[in-house]
């Protein structure tokens, strides 16, 4: 429930109608030798198992197989600048969340084994992410139709939002910010807010 990698992918199946036809099975990702690894070797979700037994993993390839099951609207374009455009944008917000999550997780790590450097340094990677996505919100290139890169970006900020509140992304980025509230009025976003499991 707080894997905004797992977000992401069940922010796509709801907007492609596919949600009810997935089943979601609980992990714990760190124990060790868990379920997760038997299917995963990485340990990580999300992972999916086909209707077909095919195993996948990482949140882009679970994706583009969901887009690549429905009838409506390729939330992938197919080709050309505007598959790139979105692929980026996609890129770019996993490794907006990968720099996060490895902040996240040095934080979390006993006092004298902690690298204050190693965590600003993740900090940066975040912030500097966050200058492109405003700059392409303001360009409007995270106008139009739902898309992976924005569904991506929208669950990057969100994650954020959630572990590190009082970071304030939005200071200074008020066309990214206006784009993310409106963006979260969207099903797909209310009904996958992150929460911790009680």
């Amino acid at each position: 429930p707080t894997s905004p990698y797992v977000r992401k992918v069940m922010v796509m199946a709801i907007e492609t109608g596919l949600a009810d036809d997935i089943e979601l099975i609980p992990t714990n990702v760190w124990k060790e030798n868990g379920d997760i690894v038997v299917l995963n070797p990485l340990g990580k979700v999300p992972t999916l198992i086909t209707g077909g037994g095919e195993v996948l993993y990482d949140s882009p390839v679970i994706c583009e197989y969901l887009d690549s099951l429905h009838d409506g609207i390729r939330l992938f374009p197919p080709a050309g600048g505007a598959r790139w455009i979105v692929l980026r944008q996609q890129a770019l917000a996993d490794g907006i969340l990968d720099a996060a999550v490895l902040r996240l997780l040095e934080g979390r790590r006993p006092q004298g084994e902690r690298s204050a450097a190693w965590a600003e340094r993740q900090k940066s990677c975040v912030e500097r992410g966050h200058d492109v996505i405003e700059a392409e919100a303001d360009a409007g290139l995270l106008a139009g139709d739902v898309t992976i890169g924005q569904i991506s970006i929208g669950c990057a900020l969100g994650w954020l939002d959630f572990r590190f509140p009082d970071d304030r992304w939005r200071a200074d980025r008020e066309v990214l910010s206006n784009w993310f509230e409106e963006f979260c009025k969207r099903p797909s976003m209310r009904e996958t807010v992150p929460k911790e499991q009680a």
